[in-house]
């Protein structure tokens, strides 16, 4: 045990002493904060399951479509063009991580991972069910591969295979849109052969996750697990084992019936390993903080079930942090946290403000590359320019003009002066715009453009304007 507990950072608590794959068969979990996990875990499911499906004024609540550049985020749709916004928007979420990680340990990964959702309350329960708590699975492992054996390892393997493939599917609704992945299902398969193949690939990353690598991708994959050890300090509320009850002077003990502990020198800790056994990373939470765990609160469960039962107190394991244990500080709100909260509000308003500034017609007008002015009659000049217009919204925007705003002229469209706008999608066009020499004042003057809908001006830009130098 002393040399256990020296040396237990030297390795993963997947890897044996061989450097092979030493695979957990955690023990069924049960108790108060399983309760509320599953809670919590259900509504989550729900909503991943949901959100591409939910539309806000005909945008999909979350979308991340990568290869067009496109992201919805609550509904908020973003476009290339939006690319700034999309990054604070993801800064923002870092530092949300990172707060709640100084504050709470990794709480997220316990309560809130979709990893640690689909593996401990999707797959591992049907493995429960299927193959039995942690002695039956050990010993149909260790079994040969018998009728019995062939049997549950296909129907597993198989029901595996089924929700991976079902998660794939939402997966892309993420990806391409819902709307689009709904019509290459009713299209059929073969009409979409590229899709199917991204499809099953997908498949296959979820298949191989949650059936063989599983919590090796918080312990090796992930990084979260590595910033933990950047952002934890002694005022860190994380699940903890309390070493000063647990130990006391004499160190921990197996239970005695009738044997006054107190006496003898020894802690709480009756050395049962339900703790271990329970962990769904295979480690011991007794030799403290460790990279593989995920706060998943499954040991507090089964030690407090423990402590019941040989009539001690519970919260030997607990959410706590060292300072608590070790110099019963309670949980102050410190520097840091204040720190974090500050950018975290001050981000947070600023993408607000972005966003209720940000129009749903963008603009942009450009002197096409190459062309200088030209001088028309009746002291006229004219500068070419090429327009793209993105619609951002659900809905067409019809009868599209534009006006001159700065000065006295004209614009003058390449095609028909109104056209319109499909929803989220965008026009380009050629335009020239006219002024008079007397109302320019410079040989490079910036103009006012207004784009309307009918009579509403909903959009409005900025451009250059040549002009000759003897026009100053």
């Amino acid at each position: 045990m002393a040399q256990d507990q020296d040396n237990f950072r030297d390795s993963i608590g997947t890897i044996n002493e061989e450097g092979k794959r030493a695979w957990v068969f955690p023990k069924k979990p049960s108790g108060r904060y399983y309760e509320y996990r599953k809670y919590v875990s259900y509504v989550l499911l729900a909503f991943l399951f949901a959100a591409p499906f939910v539309k806000i004024n005909g945008n999909q609540f979350l979308m991340f479509n990568v290869l067009e550049r496109r992201f919805n985020i609550f509904g908020f749709p973003f476009w290339p063009q939006d690319f700034h916004l999309f990054v604070i928007s993801m800064i923002i979420g870092v530092i949300f991580i990172a707060l709640f990680t100084v504050a709470f340990g990794r709480i997220f990964c316990g309560w809130m991972c979709p990893q640690t959702i689909f593996m401990e309350m999707v797959f591992r329960r049907i493995e429960y069910w299927i193959d039995g708590d942690r002695g039956a699975q050990i010993k149909l492992d260790r079994q040969p591969w018998n009728a019995e054996k062939i049997r549950k390892r296909s129907l597993k393997w198989f029901i595996f295979f089924i929700i991976s493939f079902l998660i794939a599917n939402v997966f892309l609704a993420y990806l391409i849109g819902s709307d689009r992945l709904i019509r290459y299902i009713t299209d059929g398969p073969m009409q979409h052969l590229s899709t199917l193949v991204s499809l099953l690939i997908f498949t296959a990353v979820f298949y191989f996750v949650f059936a063989w690598f599983r919590e090796q991708v918080c312990i090796i994959a992930c990084p979260y697990g590595r910033m933990q050890g950047v952002l934890l300090d002694n005022k860190s509320i994380v699940v903890a084992y309390d070493h000063k009850r647990g130990e006391a002077e004499n160190g921990r003990k197996k239970w005695r019936k009738n044997e006054d502990r107190e006496a003898l020198g020894h802690g709480d800790c009756i050395d049962c390993f339900q703790c271990v056994n329970v962990c769904p990373t295979g480690i011991d939470i007794r030799n403290g903080t460790q990279l593989e765990c995920v706060n998943c609160t499954a040991c507090i469960d089964e030690c407090d079930t423990i402590m019941e039962k040989v009539n001690l107190p519970k919260g030997l394991i607990r959410y706590a942090s060292e300072d608590e244990i070790v110099k019963k500080e309670k949980f102050k709100f410190t520097p840091r946290l204040k720190g974090y909260t500050a950018v975290l509000t001050i981000l947070t308003g600023v993408l607000v403000g972005m966003l209720f500034l940000r129009n749903d017609l963008e603009a942009n007008i450009l002197r096409l590359p190459g062309q200088l002015y030209e001088h028309k009659e009746d002291n006229i000049i004219s500068n070419v320019y090429t327009f793209k217009l993105v619609n951002k919204t659900t809905e067409d925007v019809e009868h599209v003009s534009f006006k001159l705003l700065s000065h006295k002229g004209e614009i003058k469209l390449v095609r028909n002066e109104e056209f319109k706008v499909p929803a989220q999608d965008l026009a380009e066009g050629t335009l020239f715009i006219e002024i008079d020499n007397a109302a320019i004042k410079s040989d490079k003057e910036k103009v006012k453009v207004g784009i309307y809908s009918g009579n509403e001006l909903v959009e409005t830009t900025m451009t250059a304007f040549l002009a000759p130098r003897s026009y100053n």
